[in-house]
């Protein structure tokens, strides 16, 4: 059993913490945040997700796909704990049960896009590697990757994690280390974004200040973008 099928019923209210709590008032800001990177990344590249079909790994309670499905061809999610799936994104979009962290359920180069949003600080030792691989696996060539892992040389998302039972077990991964990870599952990263820099109330009336720091660092989370390409 999946340890997260315990954190299932109660899972929003598990995430909640003092210190994550004064930067915003529920998980939808931290949610819409990633989705923003995700958009950004593709507009500059100028490409049309309407054409593409996109699988998030790791996927909970789905509500990233919540966000995102409407605007690719198919979005499918999957995720090692049946009752974080049973809680999740409903019948409009298709969930599979991950039954090994290393072996993706989907046929050979089946996606466009693919995204694990703070997974891999949960999965240790050769599982890590095993997962980029069957990531690049099911990617088709020039295939797209999104990586976003917690910030380990942030003190407030270190304290916050340190305190949460959700991340017990929990690695957290530098963003170096997760391009090098990138690399040895044969994807070439092309991309780095911090964020998560500014609370959301400040946020909605700046947003432009989070892009200019967006090589900084020192930001609550990471996002790295890389692309399949066979060497």
């Amino acid at each position: 059993m999946s340890e997260f099928d315990q954190y299932a019923p109660s899972y929003d209210e598990i995430l909640r913490d003092p210190l994550r709590d004064t930067f915003s008032s529920g998980s939808a800001f931290f949610h819409r945040r990633k989705w923003e990177l995700i958009q950004s990344f593709f507009a500059d590249r100028g490409g049309d997700t309407s054409n593409m079909d996109w699988l998030d790994v790791g996927c909970g309670q789905g509500e990233l796909l919540g966000l995102g499905a409407p605007h690719f061809r198919t979005a499918m999610g999957c995720d090692p704990s049946n009752k974080m799936l049973a809680n999740g994104a409903g019948d409009a979009i298709e969930v599979r049960l991950q039954s090994q962290l290393g072996d993706l359920p989907f046929p050979n180069q089946s996606f466009d896009f693919v995204t694990a949003v703070c997974v891999y600080h949960h999965v240790h030792g050769q599982d890590r590697q095993a997962l980029s691989q069957s990531i690049h696996r099911v990617l088709r060539p020039g295939g797209v990757f999104c990586m976003i892992e917690h910030n380990p040389w942030n003190p407030a998302t270190r304290m916050i994690v340190r305190r949460c039972p959700v991340d017990v077990d929990a690695e957290l991964m530098s963003a170096p280390l997760a391009k090098r990870l990138m690399q040895a599952g044969r994807l070439r990263p092309v991309r780095t974004s911090n964020f998560l820099f500014l609370p959301e109330g400040i946020y909605k009336h700046l947003p432009k200040i989070e892009k200019v720091f967006a090589k900084v660092p020192a930001g609550g989370q990471y996002a790295v973008f890389g692309i399949k390409h066979d060497f």
